[in-house]
């Protein structure tokens, strides 16, 4: 026999779920429009990234304070998400060499071991 309650269940399962993909895909979408520059990832790696960015930034305001309840639907939660969504955003970038300058061995600058930045600009269409 199936249980009684399985739909209620169900059912509070199925909301949770749409919550957090629709928080998720918010959070997301705030933490790169604050990152400047091109992102990574299309509109799933936006929602998976909003959904971990909101776990690790309400985990963390959490670990310092205990006394009250972080849900993800308050304002206090959409900081925090979108700060953990950012710190997640930002490890990608620095990880993937996209904020490091690599030192060079000298043939640009003339000492060996100084950095030396590169800027790369776009073509345009001839006429």
């Amino acid at each position: 026999m199936a249980d009684p309650n399985l739909a209620v269940i169900l059912d509070h399962a199925a909301h949770e779920l749409l919550m957090w993909v629709g928080f998720g895909t918010l959070v997301g979408l705030a933490a790169k429009a604050i990152m400047p520059g091109r992102d990574p990832g299309g509109a799933i790696g936006t929602l998976l990234m909003g959904i971990a960015g909101s776990l690790i930034g309400c985990g963390v305001l959490l670990l310092f304070d205990t006394s009250f309840r972080v849900t993800p639907i308050s304002p206090l939660g959409f900081a925090a998400g979108t700060g953990g969504a950012f710190l997640l955003l930002l490890f990608f970038r620095i990880l993937s060499n996209s904020y490091v300058v690599e030192p060079v061995d000298g043939r640009t600058t003339g000492t060996p071991g100084t950095a030396v930045t590169t800027y790369y600009r776009r073509r345009r269409r001839a006429a």
